[in-house]
């Protein structure tokens, strides 16, 4: 849709509404993320989230689908991803059978054919049949495009693809279009709502880049984790879970490999609540650490430094 002309007050609303829908789809945000899906929605423009892993890159696209009633497509970049993969197949053993058809039919289609040419031409009749929309296989690029209400299109870690399917998405990413040499351009019935996500494991081409909106998502903020701890791990005491957040932001200043992040922070803090804790005594915290961090290097520094780590954190009102 075109960008409206619209008053602050609108603007602001509207920014509202956004972070508004996404709670609603279960997904606590700050401003700079709902700016950026507002903006995405309004000018039509692709969003590429970076951040490091575990930080809601890949959950800010369904829940948009979820907010919005649109059909998530997904589509899991790798090395070795090529446009067959991620547009379109034509259906070989479709068109094979189709062609014993045809050649069982041969004889009557050429009934009464004057000559080679009259008999060509009549078999060229069949080319567009062989090479229509009834025979492609759409993937997730495609099935994105021809979503007849609309899609929300993920394409997930970009950057473990390579640099040519990079340039492959640049048509699309503009335009909202594909060209195939069978059928010509196709162009979005309703261009879809686009998230690509990156990890930021090499550096993406400044093309991709001046086609979308940028947006970062960091480690949240202490305050804003400890309202996803309570969206997501509601049966976690206050008090504990005032703890649990922050020893995790305490965590993450370690020089750590892998600092934990908020997936692993809810992994936690649902692991505490299994094992029935009522306090971060430092013995659960040593056996948990595995939750939290994915390195044994990690986990000895962690380890090493737990008893400061606890000290310096909040304490439960009223516990010993």
């Amino acid at each position: 849709m075109n960008a409206p002309h619209s008053s602050p007050s609108a603007v602001a609303s509207a920014l509202e509404d956004t972070r508004a829908g996404l709670a609603r789809a279960d997904y606590l945000c700050s401003e700079d993320i709902a700016t950026a899906v507002f903006l995405a929605l309004r000018l039509d423009k692709p969003v590429l989230i970076e951040g490091p892993p575990g930080v809601g890159k890949t959950e800010l696209a369904h829940a948009t689908a979820r907010w919005l009633g649109r059909p998530l497509i997904r589509m899991q970049c790798y090395e070795g991803l090529d446009e067959s993969k991620a547009l379109y197949e034509w259906k070989y053993g479709k068109q094979l059978l189709y062609t014993q058809v045809l050649k069982d039919k041969l004889g009557d289609l050429m009934q009464g054919a004057q000559g080679l040419k009259e008999s060509l031409a009549r078999l060229h009749e069949f080319d567009d049949t062989f090479f229509s929309t009834e025979f492609l296989e759409p993937r997730p690029l495609l099935k994105a495009l021809w979503a007849d209400e609309g899609a929300v299109l993920l394409v997930d870690e970009i950057d473990k693809a390579e640099q040519e399917f990079e340039a492959f998405l640049l048509e699309m990413l503009q335009d909202y279009k594909i060209s195939i040499p069978e059928l010509g351009t196709l162009k979005a019935k309703v261009p879809p709502i686009c998230f690509l996500t990156s990890n930021n494991t090499r550096e993406l081409g400044d093309a991709l880049k001046r086609r979308c909106l940028h947006l970062h998502i960091p480690y949240p903020s202490l305050a804003l984790e400890q309202q996803i701890i309570t969206l997501k791990v509601p049966a976690l005491a206050a008090g504990l879970r005032e703890q649990v957040v922050a020893l995790v932001q305490a965590l993450r200043k370690l020089d750590l490999k892998k600092a934990p992040a908020v997936s692993e922070t809810i992994d936690w803090a649902r692991t505490l609540v299994l094992l029935h804790a009522s306090e971060l005594e430092p013995a659960l915290v040593r056996r948990t650490l595995n939750v939290l961090l994915k390195f044994q290097d990690d986990i000895q520094l962690a380890d090493s430094e737990l008893t400061g780590l606890l000290a310096a954190g909040p304490r439960i009102s009223g516990a010993r």
